[in-house]
């Protein structure tokens, strides 16, 4: 069986810089699947891959950008600017339920439950204190797109904190539905021809690791660049006209591979980045 190629949106001497698909484990995959770093060991080859370590974590069915380390000091540097929240994450997140305004942020403590230590939970008297900051993008009516910034890094501090709001995610299965999202849940005059099925819009976790941004005092912009094509400012969205006016539609579709920032070249870092986006796989960007 063939494994997926994994996207390089950057590298130099130190890191690289990666697009994770959705179903890859960055850990063992108990289920027998190779894991992100067999995969990078078959795609880069073992030279590469043997240097290859992790600073952080994405679950395995978030999709999204990811930063490895090629080295120990480097592994130590960027484990260290996580650790100290130096580095900004922006995640988009398609969920349902009713919006509560344009922005919030999340103050809910967070714990792994004693009934299932898979499992988060929310408990304010001996929770570990968890911060997320949401912006909405764009109301469709049955769902909403989210830009999410983690200010804390809990274990599924995402997932457990937007349902806590009443806003879980359109898609997840340890916190809410596995049902698919479909093209009739948003057309009521939706109809297919007689013998097709409908298949899908979405049937994975709508929850993708959009940006990271690196340390960086200078860095001014926006935490979706305008040329990612979504707008930040609010903007009327006559869909729902009972909910309060400045969702803000998408300009332009988020295609994979699109919005790169970077190049795929080897360099000794002088010139990196200050921050790196990957773009959405294919089924995430027609959802939206």
């Amino acid at each position: 069986m063939l494994k997926a190629q994994i996207e390089i949106i950057y590298q130099d001497n130190d890191i690289i810089v990666i697009n994770k698909p959705t179903g890859v484990s960055v850990t063992k995959d108990r289920s027998g699947a190779a894991e992100l770093l067999d995969i990078l060991n078959d795609q880069l080859g073992p030279q590469i891959s043997s240097q290859l370590r992790l600073v952080h974590r994405l679950d395995k069915h978030t999709s999204g950008v990811m930063i490895l380390a090629k080295n120990a000091e480097t592994q130590s540097s960027f484990s260290s600017y996580f650790e100290k929240k130096l580095i900004k994450k922006t995640y988009l997140a398609l969920v349902t339920g009713v919006v509560p305004g344009l922005q919030g942020t999340i103050n809910i403590p967070l714990m792994r439950s004693r009934k299932n230590p898979a499992l988060m939970c929310i408990t304010h008297k001996v929770g570990k204190e968890a911060l997320t900051d949401w912006k909405l993008l764009a109301d469709f009516g049955t769902v909403a797109l989210l830009v999410v910034n983690p200010l804390t890094g809990r274990t599924h501090q995402i997932r457990v904190h937007l349902p806590g709001i009443g806003l879980p995610l359109a898609i997840d299965p340890l916190y809410g539905a596995d049902r698919p999202l479909f093209l009739s849940d948003f057309k009521s005059d939706y109809r297919l021809s007689k013998g097709q099925t409908e298949k899908p819009l979405i049937d994975r976790l709508t929850l993708h690791a959009y940006q990271i941004q690196l340390p960086n005092p200078r860095l001014l912009s926006s935490v979706i660049p305008a040329q990612a094509g979504i707008h930040l400012n609010p903007k009327p969205n006559p869909v729902r006209s009972k909910r309060p006016e400045g969702s803000a539609p998408l300009s332009a579709p988020l295609e994979k591979g699109r919005f790169l920032t970077g190049s795929a070249g080897t360099s000794n870092g002088a010139n990196r980045p200050a921050h790196f986006i990957a773009g959405l796989d294919k089924k995430f960007a027609t959802a939206i």
